[in-house]
C-alpha cells in the first residue's frame, strides 16, 4: 500500500487528519495537470499469472516464479514461513474496496495459511486460520500459533485442535494501532498501524511503527519499552540491528541497540539508531509512472518513470546459500508505486552500515504491468526470496488520495478488479527451490544443528523454537557450540539461545569472549551485562577491560556500550581510553557519553589531569566535547562552576576551546544559577585569545547570578495553594503512567520520539494553547526552543479536566519550569468550545490562540 509521505511517533492514537480526507489533501494554487502524454501511457488489463511472469524485467540470472495467485490468495499484504513450512498469509480485503473506501469498516479481513501438498514447489491447499478482521496488517508464527495484528488489538491466537482454523484467543495488547470508525475514518489510517513483529537475536519481539516489545516467556508475554521504528516493515541482519523507512526514505537502520542511547538524560540526541543506511533514494521503473499521487509533480518523474522512492516499504536483509554469495546479505525494499524491487549491498564501514545501489540505473525486479504492487518480503526452507504482490490498480488510501489521482484510476480503470493477490519467488536461474521443514516433527536436540545452517531462516526458527520448547536437555549441546562450533553465526545463534533460556552461564559467556570472530566477542560482551548484578561482576569486569585495546570495531562499540552499564570508576576511565583509539568508529562517541549520566564532570577532571589529552584525534575530541555539554544541560551550578576551572587552568587553548564549545552546545533557555560569579569565568573573559573570548562572550549569556549587571530580575512565583499542590502530585503520577514513555521522566524528551517539556515555549507559555493540545493532539511540523520536530502528539482527551488539569499543572512547575497551575475550571470551558473538533491542532493554529 502507498505510504504517507513521513511517519510520525504516535503513543496511543493516530493523528487525525480529516482535512486530508479524499480530495481535501488538494493543496490551493497546486494546479494538478498531466505532464505524461496520453499516447505514452500503456494500457493496464488484468493479467493473468504467466502472462505477469513475461512483464517481469529481472536481474541477470534469476528467474521469477508464481507460487500462488487469486482465488487461493487475495489482497495479501504479509506473509511469513512457520516452523513446518507452511506459509501465513495476511489478507487486507476491505482495504480500498473503491475510490471513497466504502465498506472499509466491514470485518472481512482475513489470516490464511496456505500449503504445497503435492511437493511441486506451488501453493494448492488455502486454509483459513482467523477471519472478520479489521484491516488486518501483521502475522508472525510463534508458539505454536501466531500473533496477529488487526487494530487495534494485537492477539496470540491458536488452533488447539489439528484443523488449522483459530479456536483460542488471547489479547496481548489493545494499541496496537487505532480501530476503523466510520464517524472519523482519518483516525484509522491504515497506513500507520503498528506491523511487522519480528522475533529478533535478542528474543525480543519488536514492530515497526510501535513502541511496545514483546517477550515470550514460559508461555506468558512480557512486555518492554523501544524506540518507534519506521513505518510498514521490519527486518534484521545476522548482528540483529534492525532494518525500517518511511515511504520516501528506503533503508534506516539501529547500529545501536535503542535501549542503550536513552541512558543519559544530559547527552540529547545521541546517534546510532534510526541512521539513514541508504546511499540514494533513485529508483529506475520498468514503465511510465502517472499514477501515483503526485503524479503531476515534474520534479517526482525523471522520463516520465517515478524517479526515487515514495512508497518504499518492507526491506528485508535476505540471507541464503541459494543464491549467488554476492547477494548475502544484501537488502531488498519494495516499491510498489513504481512496481519495482529494489536490491542494495550493505557495506560496514567506520562502525556504521551503508547501502549501495546493486546495479546502475536498473533495478532487481521490475514490471510493465501496473497493478504489481510489491508490498513484503520473506524467506523460507528452500532459501529462495518471496515476493508479496497485493496486486490492484490503486494502492492510494482515500486520507491522501489526490484528485490528480482520483481521475487517473477513473479513466484508467484502475479502480477493479480488486480481491486479487499473488505470491512470487524469485530464484537462480539452473536452481530448483527446494527443501520443506518439519520442526514439530524433531526432537530439539536437532534444532542446535539448526543454528548454524547457511540460511538464516533456519537459524532464527531454530533459535525460536528452542527458546519456546524451554527443552533444558539441549543446554550442554548449546554451550558446545558457542564454543567451538564452525561457524561464527552458530556461534552467536547458541549465545543468544542459552540467554532465551535463561541458561547463559559465566564460563561460557568468558570463553566466547576470547573467541577468534570479532562478531562473536562482541555479542558475548553484551551478554555478559547479565553478570554486573551478581557477585560474578568481579570475575566478568577485568576480563572486558582487557578487551580495551581490541581494535574491532563491533568490539569496540560493544564495549563501549556495555562498559557504561557497570558504572564504575576503572570501567568509566576505560571508556575514556576507548575514545583515544585511532580505529575510525562514528558512533564510538556517542555511545560512550551515554553510558557516563552523572558522572562527566569526575572524567573532565579525569582527563584534565592525564597528559596523554593534550593531543587526540577526532574522537577523543568529540567525547570531551560532549562530557562538558552534559554537564551544561544538568545545569547544576556546582558542576559548571568545576568545569569553567578546568578551563582557566587548562594551558592548551585548543583544549579550552573545545570544553568552551560543549558548554555552550549544552545551553539552555533558562539560565545556570550561581550563588556568586565564577572567578574561572571573571579570568576567561580577560584572555588574549579572540576564539576563546568569543566563545566567554556566547556563554557568559547562559550564566547568572544575583548582582549580575544587565541581569533580568529572578521572577516572583506564587505558590500553589493546597488543592493545586494535590493536582501537581496527581499530575506526577499521571504523567509518569501516560507521558514519560516519549517525555521522559526528566522533562528532556527523546530525540527522534518527543520534544522536551523543559523551558518549553508552549508548556509555559499561554494555558489555553497547552490545553488544546492535550484535548486534540498535535501534528508537527513543531518549534520548540528554536528547533523543528517534526513529531506528533496524540490525544490525550480521555482524560477528565481534574486529570489533564493535574498533568498540565505538573508539566508547568517540575524541573524548574515557572508556569501558573492549569486549573479544572479552565480545561472544561476550553473542552466545551473546542468540542466539534476532530482533527489535531497545527503550530499554525494554535499560534492564533491567545
Amino acid at each position: 500500500m502507498k505510504l504517507a509521505l513521513k511517519l510520525f511517533p504516535l503513543l496511543l492514537v493516530a493523528v487525525t487528519l480529516s482535512a486530508q480526507i479524499g480530495d481535501k489533501s488538494d493543496k490551493a494554487g497546486d494546479p494538478q495537470k498531466p505532464i505524461v502524454p496520453r499516447e505514452l501511457i500503456p494500457p493496464s488489463p488484468l493479467l493473468t499469472p504467466e502472462e505477469a511472469l513475461k512483464a517481469f524485467k529481472v536481474a541477470p540470472g534469476m528467474k521469477v516464479e508464481c507460487v500462488a495467485s487469486e482465488p487461493l490468495v487475495e489482497d495479501p499484504v504479509s506473509a511469513r514461513f512457520d516452523q513446518d513450512g507452511r506459509l501465513w498469509v495476511v489478507e487486507m480485503c476491505n482495504y480500498m474496496p473503491d475510490s471513497d473506501g466504502k465498506g472499509e469498516d466491514e470485518a472481512t479481513g482475513r489470516v490464511v495459511i496456505l500449503r504445497d501438498t503435492d511437493g511441486d514447489g506451488k501453493f494448492d491447499k488455502r486454509t483459513v486460520f482467523a477471519e472478520k478482521l479489521l484491516m488486518p496488517r501483521a502475522v508472525m508464527p510463534v508458539a505454536g500459533g501466531a500473533l496477529i495484528g488487526a487494530p487495534p488489538n494485537l492477539w496470540f491466537c491458536r488452533d488447539t485442535n489439528g484443523d488449522d482454523v483459530m479456536d483460542e484467543k488471547v489479547v496481548v495488547a489493545t494499541d496496537y494501532g487505532v480501530a476503523v470508525d466510520p464517524k472519523r475514518p482519518e483516525l484509522a489510517n491504515p497506513e500507520r498501524a503498528p506491523n511487522a513483529p519480528t522475533w529478533n537475536l535478542d528474543n525480543w519481539i519488536y514492530s515497526a511503527s510501535y513502541m511496545t516489545k514483546f517477550r515470550y516467556v514460559n508461555g506468558e508475554w512480557k512486555k518492554g519499552l523501544t524506540i518507534f521504528r519506521g513505518q510498514y516493515g521490519l527486518s534484521q541482519d545476522d548482528d540483529g540491528h534492525l532494518f525500517y523507512n518511511s515511504n520516501s526514505d528506503q533503508l534506516r537502520c539501529d547500529v545501536i541497540p535503542s535501549h542503550y542511547l536513552g541512558r543519559n538524560a544530559n547527552y540529547q540526541g545521541a546517534a546510532g539508531n534510526n541512521v539513514n543506511a541508504a546511499e540514494n533514494q533513485l529508483v529506475w521503473p520498468a514503465r511510465v509512472n502517472p499514477g501515483i499521487n503526485r503524479g503531476y509533480k515534474p520534479e517526482i518523474l525523471r522520463d516520465y518513470k517515478l524517479k526515487a522512492f515514495t512508497a518504499a516499504n518492507s526491506p528485508f536483509i535476505f540471507y541464503s546459500d541459494l543464491f549467488p554469495k554476492e547477494f548475502y546479505g544484501n537488502a531488498f525494499v519494495a516499491e510498489p508505486a513504481g512496481n519495482l524491487v529494489h536490491r542494495s549491498i550493505l557495506i560496514e564501514t567506520n562502525g556504521t552500515l551503508l547501502a549501495k545501489n546493486a546495479y546502475d540505473q536498473a533495478e532487481f525486479l521490475a514490471s510493465t504491468d501496473e497493478r504489481f504492487r510489491p508490498v513484503n518480503f520473506c524467506t523460507g526452507p528452500d532459501g529462495a526470496l518471496y515476493v508479496v504482490d497485493f496486486h490492484r490498480g490503486n494502492i492510494e488510501h482515500r486520507i491522501s488520495l489526490t484528485s490528480y489521482l482520483r481521475k487517473q484510476i477513473d479513466d484508467r480503470g484502475l479502480e477493479k478488479p480488486i480481491h486479487l493477490g499473488r505470491i512470487f519467488r524469485v530464484v537462480p536461474e539452473g536452481k530448483t527451490a527446494s527443501g520443506t521443514a518439519q520442526f514439530s516433527k524433531e526432537p530439539p536436540s536437532q534444532w542446535v544443528n539448526r543454528l548454524s545452517h547457511p540460511n538464516s531462516w533456519w537459524r532464527f526458527t531454530a533459535q525460536r523454537c528452542l527458546v519456546e520448547k524451554r527443552d533444558m536437555s539441549v543446554v550442554p549441546a548449546l554451550k558446545n557450540l558457542a564454543l567451538s562450533g564452525a561457524g561464527a553465526q552458530g556461534r552467536i545463534h547458541s549465545l543468544w539461545t542459552l540467554e532465551g533460556l535463561a541458561a547463559l552461564d559465566l564460563s561460557t559467556t568468558l570463553g566466547a569472549l576470547k573467541d577468534k570472530d570479532a562478531r562473536v566477542r562482541a555479542n558475548a560482551i553484551r551478554l555478559s551485562e547479565r553478570f554486573f548484578d551478581g557477585e560474578d561482576k568481579g570475575d566478568v569486569i577485568p576480563k572486558l577491560l582487557k578487551l580495551t585495546d581490541d581494535f574491532a570495531p563491533q568490539v569496540q562499540l560493544q564495549l563501549a556500550l556495555t562498559l557504561g552499564e557497570a558504572r564504575e570508576r576503572n570501567t568509566d576511565l576505560a571508556l575514556l581510553n576507548l575514545a583515544k583509539l585511532s580505529v575510525p568508529n562514528i558512533f564510538l562517541p556517542d555511545a560512550i557519553l551515554s553510558g557516563l549520566n552523572g558522572r562527566e564532570t569526575a572524567m573532565l577532571e579525569a582527563i584534565a589531569g592525564d597528559k596523554t589529552w593534550s593531543d587526540v584525534g577526532t574522537n577523543a575530541q568529540r567525547v570531551i566535547r560532549g562530557l562538558a555539554r552534559c554537564v551544561m544541560t544538568s545545569r547544576n551550578a556546582d558542576n559548571v562552576r568545576k568545569v569553567l576551572d578546568l578551563i582557566a587552568a587548562d594551558k592548551s587553548s585548543a583544549q579550552q576551546i573545545r570544553l568552551l564549545d560543549g558548554l555552550i552546545a549544552g545551553g539552555v533557555k533558562k539560565p545556570v544559577k550561581f550563588k556568586t560569579e565564577p572567578s574561572a569565568l571573571a579570568a576567561l573573559e580577560k584572555s588574549t585569545n579572540t576564539e576563546i573570548k568569543k566563545r566567554v562572550t556566547k556563554l557568559n549569556t547562559f550564566l547568572t547570578w544575583p548582582g549580575k549587571p544587565g541581569a533580568a530580575p529572578e521572577p516572583v512565583i506564587a505558590a500553589l495553594t493546597t488543592a493545586q499542590q494535590t493536582r501537581f502530585d496527581m499530575g506526577k503520577r499521571l504523567f509518569e503512567g501516560s507521558c514519560a514513555a516519549c517525555h521522559q521522566l526528566h522533562g528532556l524528551g527523546m530525540d527522534g520520539l518527543a520534544p522536551p517539556l523543559v523551558d518549553s515555549e508552549w508548556v509555559l507559555g499561554s494555558e489555553q494553547r497547552i490545553t488544546r493540545i492535550v484535548l486534540h493532539g498535535l501534528t508537527g511540523p513543531l518549534k520548540v526552543n528554536g528547533r523543528s520536530y517534526h513529531l506528533d502528539m496524540p490525544s490525550m482527551g480521555i482524560f477528565d479536566d481534574e486529570q489533564i488539569a493535574s498533568i498540565l499543572t505538573y508539566v508547568r512547575r517540575e524541573w524548574e519550569n515557572t508556569g501558573a497551575p492549569v486549573e479544572p475550571t479552565t480545561v472544561k470551558q476550553i473542552r466545551a468550545d473546542t468540542a466539534k473538533r476532530q482533527e489535531a491542532w497545527s503550530q499554525a493554529e494554535l499560534l492564533n490562540v491567545p
